[in-house]
């Protein structure tokens, strides 16, 4: 039941509408003062009245029973008390005959929307900054599917540019197919920079040449890149499954290449395009920009072009509701621009256009560079994290099946909650052994959680029927966390927020945890180990319903 629309319902006053009072109501932060609060400050002025005497009004004339057992007024708040046994029933039986569908939605039936996130570099591994794009775009992908939404996941390759000619040079002056088939992409990646530090004059124009010759289609050009192209996505798509993130198009900027005449055409036509110093350029200094620039003096395209070009084509193609670009905020003016230049292109749907920001990753011993060479590829982050999950799982589980297994789980679902747990605009200093702890708020922590309940309901069952009764302060606690799941969800997809989910899992792990050490499950008398075996199994069910929707998988023992 959504408490919040039954009580603002029940409330509607003269002069306030139903959305002002539903979205004022709010969770206490102590539930010593009820499970739902309104707020009566900012109805003094239509009312004409003080917040004391409104909220008075309201705690008198409210009807209690059924879902809501007590109100009360407080200094200008009205407290409302839920009916905990008629929730536990609700909540219970919603969970169990759901399962892995509870928290799930049909908000976004018949909408589209396109998540642009990961965004590979042809012949380049990944390193720590990708982390953040990848898992904030791979949770948001199923946070989406999970409300009802068609989905869109587009790896936007970076595949375009002179660095393509450099690397066939290089490939041509020191490279061999042998060599460049068993190291793979860190071959390739090894060539580029012998080029950058080792290449003269010659070999700098003899490598623009390449690159023009792969745009005018030479056959063994376009080989040797489609090569480079094939390894990349091999090595990508190992790193992709384990953190279990998927696309549906890997179109990248080399696929707009003759995409972008329509958009300079368009742009010409609506007297747009303005000449600067021998460039193209959208003047956006009446709106507070720097000119975003759309093609060189030389007449080369830029990413802006490209960045236009695919906005207009996933419209046509998908025909989406949101497209949302998950992209470092140090690319806030860039996106600022793109979306300023459709709307002034008169793209109703420049509006629906969002850049979802985030902070930068960077290790206990430094920010990573690479202008300055410390770079930390992503694999390796992920195989140290499995190492050590690997470490902790033999001291303190040696004699646990398929320890690798778990290992790996452990310490993957680790380094992807790592990037999730925090809002994703902070910036995020990793350390293994924090994320890693069996004791903070980690998902690790989550996962062990998830075994304690599964070896409950493995020992006591799960039973098909029970008594609720009268609820311990433990078992209300758990409760009211279950019942909050699908809001949690529904706001992670409204704000672009996967922290919203994560934080929820730690939140329902520590009140179930409270509840396991403070109350007897197995031993318990009467119905009331019925009840708690339910409990158990409804949190397992939500918490593993959290870690699948963040990318996390949930080992049945650990």
């Amino acid at each position: 039941m959504d408490y919040k629309k039954y009580i603002a319902e029940r409330l509607t006053e003269n002069g306030i509408s139903y959305g002002e009072i539903y979205g004022a109501i709010a969770v206490p932060p102590d539930s010593a003062m009820g499970d739902y609060a309104l707020p009566c400050f900012k109805f003094a002025k239509v009312l004409r009245k003080s917040p004391v005497v409104i909220a008075q009004d309201i705690a008198s004339r409210f009807p209690c029973g059924g879902a809501i057992s007590g109100v009360q007024a407080v200094n200008g708040y009205v407290n409302f008390t839920v009916n905990k046994t008629a929730l536990a029933e609700e909540i219970l039986q919603t969970v169990l005959s759901q399962g892995k569908n509870y928290g799930s939605s049909d908000e976004g039936a018949g909408k589209t929307v396109c998540i642009d996130y990961s965004s590979v570099n042809i012949a380049k591994p990944f390193h720590i900054g990708h982390l953040s794009t990848t898992a904030i775009g791979g949770a948001l992908y199923k946070i989406y599917k999970f409300c009802g939404y068609n989905v869109v996941g587009i790896n936007h390759l970076g595949d375009y540019g002179t660095q393509f000619g450099k690397l066939i040079c290089a490939y041509k002056h020191w490279g061999d197919r042998a060599t460049v088939e068993k190291g793979g992409i860190h071959a390739i990646n090894d060539l580029y920079v012998r080029f950058n530090s080792e290449a003269d004059e010659g070999m700098e124009k003899e490598a623009r040449e390449y690159f023009r010759l792969i745009e005018s289609g030479d056959k063994e050009a376009n080989e040797l890149f489609d090569w480079f192209k094939e390894l990349t996505l091999k090595y990508v798509d190992g790193i992709y499954k384990k953190l279990n993130v998927t696309f549906d198009s890997y179109n990248g900027e080399r696929f707009y290449s003759d995409k972008m005449q329509p958009v300079i055409d368009e742009l010409k036509e609506k007297g747009l395009l303005k000449e600067s110093e021998g460039a193209q350029i959208v003047d956006l200094e009446p709106y507070g920009m720097p000119p975003c620039l759309i093609l060189r003096s030389d007449g080369a395209s830029l990413y802006a072009t490209r960045d236009l070009a695919a906005a207009q084509y996933r419209k046509d193609t998908y025909n989406f509701d949101k497209c949302l670009y998950v992209v470092a905020y140090q690319q806030n003016l860039h996106f600022k621009q793109i979306f300023k230049v459709l709307e002034l292109m008169g793209k109703p749907w420049a509006k629906d256009m969002v850049h979802v920001a985030y902070g930068m990753v960077s290790l206990e011993d430094g920010a990573m560079s690479t202008r300055k060479g410390k770079v930390v590829w992503l694999e390796d982050v992920i195989n140290k994290c499995i190492e050590k999950a690997g470490s902790v799982i033999e001291q303190k589980n040696p004699d646990l099946e398929n320890k690798e297994e778990v290992a790996e789980k452990v310490g993957v679902g680790a380094v992807i909650f790592g990037a999730l747990y925090n809002n994703k605009i902070k910036d995020i200093v990793f350390s293994y052994d924090k994320v890693l702890s069996f004791d903070g708020e980690t998902s690790v922590y989550v996962q062990y959680t998830c075994a304690r309940a599964k070896s409950v309901t493995d020992k006591g069952g799960v039973p098909q029927s029970y008594t609720v009764g009268e609820l311990t302060s433990q078992e209300a606690e758990v409760v009211k966390t279950l019942a909050a799941f699908p809001a949690a969800v529904a706001d992670a997809a409204k704000n672009y927020e996967p922290s919203y989910v994560a934080r929820y899992a730690v939140d329902l792990a520590q009140k179930f945890n409270k509840f396991y050490f403070d109350c007897k499950i197995l031993t318990a008398e009467g119905g009331k180990k019925d009840f708690r075996l339910a409990l158990t199994a409804a949190t397992l069910q939500t918490l593993t319903n959290a870690l699948t929707l963040l990318g996390i998988g949930v080992p049945d023992k650990m």
